[in-house]
């Protein structure tokens, strides 16, 4: 199986493959494979590449996954979860393993030109799809003052977002991850945990790349996508994602006769303080599992 690139911790190892629970000739789908922490450690249990399809939407990591698996038979896709999973259901096609880490990679953030983070200075961009038409900066400067409110009210839960929004467009136009973070910043006079602008981003990036839209329609296809007995595995990394999962887990998997799901996780499993020692971005991380009946 591939090395792990150095630069990715994936998250939530351990317990992912507790819930996965992968065994030698099963089948397996992750649908964010990114640059593939988690799937070279299933695909080494599962000795079945064949059977795997290895999913996401960024060309980059689709790159860097035909690099890490080039000697195998996985089936890599660049697509985009959910485009991908209604292809694989026509497909008629099921799994004994699906997992989907949720949200933006760290090779994401830590690449300035990307625009998914403050730290460094880069242009708005924040497209998991580069082939995309729809930017932040499109967002930022084209919207009026009601959508952005409502971007960073619904995505972000932002408190100060109606002042955030009118700075905003006084501002225009706004072209880098600076300009922006310092806007932010202006509407949160004196000291702050965190840094300011951290619920904006975040409303930003999920509002470009239409993330909780596309869980809550992909969920109920991994159900059906799902083999009986197979393990589904989601970890999220903010309160709206883990609402989903768990509203729609927790529907399929009541107490009832006709219930499709059985609840692994009653409580959603978070990294150890080790983990977190080594790989801060997984302070965030919850981790939700089910497996069919």
């Amino acid at each position: 199986m591939p090395k792990q690139k150095q630069t990715h911790i994936p998250v939530l190892l351990n317990e992912t493959l507790q819930y996965l629970s992968p065994e030698r000739g099963q089948s397996y789908l992750d649908v964010t494979a990114g640059y593939g922490g988690h799937a070279s450690v299933v695909l080494k249990r599962t000795q079945n590449p064949k059977g795997a399809v290895l999913v996401d939407r960024d060309e980059t990591a689709v790159a860097a996954l035909k690099q890490a698996f080039a000697k195998t038979d996985a089936n890599l896709v660049c697509n985009d979860f959910l485009s991908a999973s209604v292809d694989l259901e026509q497909q008629g096609k099921s799994f004994d393993m699906i997992l989907a880490d949720l949200g933006v990679s760290s090779l994401h953030l830590d690449v300035p030109e990307r625009g998914f983070s403050f730290v460094s200075d880069g242009p708005l961009d924040m497209r998991m799809d580069k082939k995309q038409e729809i930017t932040a900066a499109h967002i930022v400067n084209t919207y009026s003052e009601v959508q952005l409110v409502g971007i960073l009210e619904q995505y972000g839960q932002e408190p100060k977002s109606r002042s955030i929004a009118r700075n905003i467009i006084a501002a225009r136009p706004v072209n880098s991850t600076h300009q922006l973070a310092n806007i932010v910043a202006r509407s949160w006079p004196g000291k702050s945990r965190v840094h300011p602008a951290t619920r904006a981003f975040q409303a930003l990036r999920i509002a470009v790349n239409g993330e909780l839209s596309q869980l809550s329609r992909a969920l109920p296809i991994w159900l059906e996508l799902l083999a009986p007995g197979g393990r589904l595995v989601i970890i999220s990394f903010h309160s709206l994602e883990d609402r989903i999962v768990k509203n729609f887990l927790s529907d399929h998997g009541r107490d009832t006769y006709d219930a499709v799901l059985e609840l692994l996780t009653k409580k959603p499993v978070t990294a150890t303080n080790d983990e977190i020692v080594s790989n801060p971005r997984a302070r965030s991380a919850k981790l939700r599992a089910g497996r069919k009946k």
